[in-house]
């Protein structure tokens, strides 16, 4: 006996929670099973309009455990898998596979091939196959509906609060330390400078207050994004972050996450080295006030 919830759930915003915790609710005994997709339908639909995730598939999986689910089920989205029929996708998927005795979904859930499943289908294939259909209204703020795709253009903005809100925790980006151009090492403030950033939503140009975790650790940080234009030569965009007074650090080829609290301000060009550091000292100093509350 499964209570299966489906979704995209990139994210797992509060959107996504309220869902998970409306199964928690409605399971009676059964085992809670997520069901999501990797990678995301778009990219074999229309590759050139795929949207930048707001978290990594590991990330996810661990989230959807948090907010309720025994068990994630991952399904490779390939163009075979799209081409299923509604019939066959709850046959194979929903019966066979996942047992399941209950299927919550969102009122705007669509499957199968071309999409031509939706709330009514899957309520008349759960009478003939003997599951219940659970469709749950979205989740609104400010009149609008909780969606992955606000979230990444307030991310894309700038607005790392907002998003912060709507996610219920601070965006992240999971990366690898590799190495820069070590001019913060030069000036007194040595920076994380994250690689390996493919697919993930990163927010735009400026400097934000946040965290740097590698392994067990988590420091306040001072972040910035953007091509360091007060420095001559043409550079490609940066996400880096220093680890507030932490100035021996060697954190080269191991893992880290950046978290995003605040914005702090835009990328700004300096007339000199000395204005630069004398505005980053006030980035640091406010990036551990917030950071410390």
């Amino acid at each position: 006996m499964t209570l299966v919830v489906i979704g995209v759930f990139d994210g797992v915003h509060r959107g996504h929670q309220e869902i998970l915790g409306r199964a928690k609710e409605l399971a009676n005994g059964e085992k809670i099973i997520a069901l999501t997709f990797d990678p995301h339908p778009t990219t074999v639909f229309a590759p050139e309009r795929a949207p930048s995730l707001l978290t990594t598939l590991a990330d996810r999986v661990e989230l959807l455990k948090i907010h309720n689910a025994d068990q994630v089920a991952v399904i490779k989205f390939t163009k075979e898998f799209a081409a299923l029929s509604p019939q066959d996708f709850v046959k194979n998927v929903l019966v066979d596979q996942l047992e399941a005795t209950k299927v919550v979904v969102g009122k705007d859930f669509t499957y199968g091939y071309k999409a031509a499943g939706n709330i009514e289908t899957l309520t008349q294939s759960g009478k003939e196959l003997g599951f219940e259909v659970i469709a749950l209204d979205l989740v609104d703020e400010d009149d609008h509906k909780i969606s992955s795709t606000r979230i990444r253009t307030y991310l894309i903005e700038g607005k790392v609060e907002v998003a912060r809100e709507l996610l219920s925790r601070p965006h992240r980006l999971d990366g690898v330390v590799v190495h820069g151009e070590k001019r913060g090492r030069e000036i007194g403030y040595p920076t994380a400078n994250l690689g390996e950033l493919e697919g993930q939503t990163i927010p735009s140009d400026g400097v934000y207050a946040g965290w740097l975790t590698v392994g067990i650790d988590r420091w306040p940080a001072a972040i910035s994004i953007g091509t360091n234009p007060t420095f001559e030569g043409v550079r490609a965009r940066q996400v880096e972050a220093y680890a507030i007074d932490q100035v021996d650090l060697d954190l080269y080829d191991k893992k880290a996450t950046i978290e995003f609290g605040w914005r702090l301000r835009d990328t700004l060009k300096f007339d000199g080295l000395n204005p630069l550091l004398e505005q980053m000292a006030k980035d640091c100093a406010r990036a551990r006030e917030l950071t410390e509350l």
